[in-house]
C-alpha cells in the first residue's frame, strides 16, 4: 500500500482504521471494508489498508491514493486506546513475515531444485482476519498452500510438524498440515498445488489464488462434493446390474467416475492431492 492517502487525515494511513469506509475523489465509487471488492475479489472483512498494492478503484481505475474518508466508525474507539495495534498494520505484518520467510528459503535452499517454477516468485494472497486469525494463500515457485496464522493473542509455537487437522468452511471440510518456522512461528497450510509447473506466469498463479480465497467462501461448493456418495452409490448399481452381461468388457470403464474433492473445487479444479507443505 502507499505510506499515505491523500485527502486521509492529512495523508497518515496510520491513523485510518480498519473500519474506514473510503471514497475515490474522482469518480465517488466508495469502498466499505464490510463489503470488500467483488470485482477484485476481495473478501468482506478486509480494511483499506490491507488491500493489494496494485487495487485500483473498479469504476475508474484510480489509485488507492486518489481515495479519501467518507466514514471511519473505528477511528474514536482507535484514538481512546493509545498503544495499541491497529488490526491492519498487524496483519500486514504478520503477512510479511510469512513471505518473508519463504523468500528465505527460495533463495536459500529451493533454486536448484528440481521441477521449481522459476518464473513465479514468493506472493501472499487475499491475506484477511477469519475469526481473528490471518487467513490467505501463498504462491511460491514450487507450492500453492492456503495458510492459517495464529491470532494475535495466540501462541503456536507448540505445533507439532507434520500433525494433520481438518478445518471446516463454509465450503467444506479441508484437511491442514501443521508445521513452525523460526519467523513466521507456528502456522496451519493446506495443499492447493505442488509443484507449479502447470502455471505459465505470476499473474496466472495468483489469479487462481484470489479465486480460492472466494470460492473457500461458497456454501454451494459444500453442496457439489456432498453428492460424492451419490453419484458412486448409484454408478455402482449399474455395474453390478450390467455384470452378467459384460464380464468381458470390465477394465476402466467400470470405474465410478470421480468425484472432486472440495480442495479441487475451490481451486477451480487444477488442485492435485499433492502433500501439503
Amino acid at each position: 500500500m502507499s505510506a499515505g492517502f491523500e485527502g486521509s487525515y492529512g495523508g497518515r494511513a496510520d491513523r485510518i482504521s480498519s473500519a474506514a469506509v473510503m471514497e475515490c475523489k474522482i469518480c465517488w465509487t466508495v469502498y466499505d471494508p464490510a463489503l470488500g471488492d467483488e470485482f477484485r475479489q476481495i473478501l468482506p472483512g478486509t480494511p483499506f489498508t490491507a488491500l493489494p498494492e496494485d487495487w485500483t478503484c473498479p469504476t475508474c481505475d484510480a489509485p488507492a491514493a486518489q481515495f479519501m474518508v467518507r466514514d471511519d466508525p473505528g477511528a474514536a474507539d482507535a484514538a481512546s486506546r493509545p498503544g495499541a495495534r491497529d488490526a491492519a498494520s498487524w496483519l500486514a505484518g504478520r503477512v510479511a513475515a510469512l513471505e518473508a520467510e519463504f523468500r528465505e528459503i527460495w533463495h536459500g535452499k529451493m533454486r536448484d531444485v528440481p521441477l521449481v517454477n522459476a518464473s513465479l516468485h514468493v506472493e501472499a494472497v487475499g491475506f484477511a482476519l477469519y475469526d481473528g486469525r490471518p487467513l490467505g494463500v501463498l504462491v511460491a515457485p514450487w507450492f500453492m498452500n492456503l495458510f492459517l496464522l495464529p491470532a494475535e493473542d495466540e501462541d503456536w509455537s507448540d505445533l507439532t510438524p507434520g500433525a494433520k487437522e481438518v478445518l471446516d468452511f463454509p465450503s467444506g471440510s479441508y484437511e491442514f498440515i501443521h508445521n513452525v518456522r523460526p519467523m513466521v512461528g507456528g502456522y496451519k497450510a493446506c495443499s492447493l498445488f505442488s509443484p507449479m509447473t502447470d502455471f505459465a506466469s505470476q499473474l496466472q498463479a495468483v489469479d487462481v489464488a484470489r479465486a480460492v480465497t472466494v470460492e473457500l467462501f461458497k456454501a454451494e461448493n459444500l453442496e457439489e462434493t456432498d453428492r460424492a456418495a451419490e453419484i458412486r452409490s448409484t454408478r455402482e448399481a449399474e455395474l453390478a446390474a450390467a455384470e452378467p452381461a459384460c464380464e468381458a468388457e470390465e477394465g476402466a470403464a467400470d470405474e465410478a467416475p470421480a468425484v472432486p474433492t472440495r480442495r479441487a473445487v475451490i481451486s477451480g479444479g487444477l488442485a492435485t492431492e499433492a502433500p501439503g507443505e
